[in-house]
Parts: C-alpha cells; sequence; structure tokens
C-alpha cells in the first residue's frame, strides 16, 4: 500500500498549481497516446502520414510564434545541430507509424517502451557519465517483455523489429534535446526541430515512395480531418501543454511520466479497435514485465529524490 502512495504523490500531488500542471502533463500524455489511434485511422502510406503532419505542425508553429514575438534568430551552427535533430524525429515518426501498419497500435506501443533500455545504454556515451547499472536492468525486463511478444506472435514480427528501430531513434533526441535547452529557448529548439526534420523529408520523400508506394498521395476527407487533429492537437497543443507543466514540475518528472504514453495508447486500442481480441497471453505477459519496470522505476527515482530531500536539508541545519 505505501508503495502505492509513493507512484501516486509521484504523479498527482495535492497542491493546487502543482495539481493544474501534473493535469496539464497527463493531458499532453494522452494526447501522446492518441497518436497511434490515428495512425491507423489515416489511410495514408506512413511517410506521407508524416509529412502531412509536420506540414501541418511547422505551418501553425511558425504563425503562432511570429505574432506571439517568440522567433529568435540563432547562429547557422546552431540550426544545424537543431536541425540534425529534426532529422532524427523525422525519422522516428516515420518508423513509428510503419510498425503500426505492419503490425497494430498495441505492438508499435509496446515496442516503443524498449527507448528506456537504448537510453540507458547511448546517454552515458553521449554524455559521456557512468553506466547506471538499475536502469540497465529495467531496460532488460522491457526487452524481455518485447522477446516473450515477438517469440509467440511472429505474425508481428516485422511490425516488431521497425517498432524497435523506432525506439532507438525516439531515445536519441531527448538525450540531445536535454543539451539544447541548455543553449537556446524550448520554443527555437521544437520550430527548428520540426522545421529541419519537415525538409528533411521533402527531400527523402520521393526516394521512399520509389521503394514503398502508396495508393493514394492526396489524403482523403476523412484524412485531411484526423491530420488536422494530429498536427494541431496531438503535436502544437500537446507541446504548449507540456512547456507549461515544465514550468512547475521537472524535465526528469516530464519524461518519467511520458512512460505512460504506451499503457494510454494501447488501452484505447482495445476500446476502440478491440485488438485486445487479436492478441495472445504472451502479449499480456510481455506488457505485464513493461509496466512492472515503468512502476519500479518511478519508486527507485521517488524514494532517491526523497533521500535526496533529506541530505540537503540535514545539510541546511548543520
Amino acid at each position: 500500500m505505501s508503495w502505492f502512495k509513493t507512484v501516486a504523490r509521484l504523479f498527482f500531488i495535492s497542491r493546487l498549481p502543482m495539481r493544474k500542471a501534473f493535469l496539464q502533463l497527463h493531458t499532453a500524455v494522452f494526447l501522446a497516446g492518441f497518436t497511434g489511434i490515428l495512425g491507423r485511422l489515416i489511410t495514408l502510406n506512413e511517410a506521407l502520414l508524416v509529412w502531412y503532419r509536420l506540414l501541418i505542425t511547422v505551418l501553425t508553429l511558425w504563425t503562432l510564434y511570429f505574432f506571439q514575438r517568440k522567433l529568435h534568430r540563432i547562429s547557422w551552427a546552431g540550426i544545424a545541430r537543431i536541425t540534425g535533430v529534426g532529422v532524427i524525429v523525422a525519422l522516428h515518426w516515420v518508423a513509428f507509424y510503419a510498425s503500426i501498419k505492419y503490425a497494430n497500435v498495441s505492438v508499435a506501443l509496446v515496442c516503443l517502451s524498449a527507448m528506456g533500455f537504448f537510453t540507458a545504454i547511448l546517454e552515458p556515451l553521449i554524455r559521456r557519465k557512468k553506466f547506471n547499472i538499475t536502469e540497465l536492468l529495467l531496460g532488460l525486463l522491457v526487452i524481455a517483455g518485447i522477446s516473450l511478444i515477438f517469440h509467440f506472435d511472429p505474425q508481428y514480427k516485422t511490425g516488431i523489429i521497425i517498432g524497435v528501430i523506432s525506439a532507438l531513434l525516439a531515445c536519441l533526441f531527448p538525450i540531445y534535446n536535454s543539451l539544447l535547452v541548455q543553449q537556446y529557448k524550448p520554443e527555437t529548439v521544437s520550430l527548428y526541430q520540426l522545421s529541419g526534420g519537415f525538409l528533411f523529408l521533402t527531400i527523402l520523400l520521393p526516394v521512399y515512395l520509389a521503394y514503398v508506394p502508396a495508393s493514394h498521395l492526396i489524403p482523403t476527407l476523412s484524412d485531411a480531418g484526423w491530420l488536422l487533429v494530429l498536427g494541431l492537437f496531438c503535436t502544437v497543443w500537446a507541446f504548449n501543454l507540456t512547456m507549461n507543466a515544465l514550468k512547475k514540475i521537472s524535465a526528469f518528472t516530464v519524461n518519467l511520466t511520458y512512460n505512460l504514453e504506451p499503457l494510454y495508447g494501447i488501452a484505447l486500442a482495445f476500446i476502440i479497435y478491440r485488438e485486445d481480441k487479436h492478441l495472445s497471453g504472451s502479449f499480456y505477459i510481455g506488457l505485464f514485465l513493461i509496466v512492472l519496470s515503468v512502476f519500479l522505476h518511478t519508486w527507485l527515482v521517488y524514494r532517491a529524490g526523497r533521500k535526496n530531500k533529506a541530505t540537503v536539508s540535514n545539510g541546511a541545519l548543520q
């Protein structure tokens, strides 16, 4: 029971200003989880889907930031660094939606959970710090869950492989963003990243479509509506909600809370598409291992935070 209260305290704070910030954060995470549902609803090829999503998002952000006077000039070297990460974002989205097309929403989101394992390996290498053995072990627990699904559900193998590639790409941009936001405003980073991703995908698209032909290039009326939801609500609004939440909540807690994204998405897939009817028992065992790793990580982080707070308090008294 005390363990449950510990987790609840981390995600739900009783103080009013913090409660509002957490409500904003969880709304953003829910919207992120809904992107998987939209990926199945939209009938476009995965690369075209991402291209239209980026087009809507970039046009909206440039317009908003122009009128809000949030456009800031930076050096060409800075633009190159930021847009380089935007290329990773674009490729991650293409791989994520391809995983949905080749498997389903639930499998793609489960694979996305592997980003914790990849982060535990790549972040120490990129930022030149020590490996965290606990994070590596928890990451291996996630990999065990994915492996279980992969082994017993061979029909999803292609989707799982692409989904794991998506997770590998997904772990890279938070690592690089944590370095970029120390030098540039979050709005500037987001704007140039998404613009860079859009330009890269525009160049790549003809080559991609030559190898992976699309049944149609222009969105249907239904697709256009869902693309607007994806671009305006699940991207622009979700980003603004996260930025507002960051004013009251630490960046680490925000990243930790985003671990709930696959759970929200899977729950929605079960409700809307009844994907639970097409999944074997091995999927649920694998999912249990992944959920267990998320909550163990949450508990360990909260306990470490309490110890650090106690150490600081004792030091202040001395």
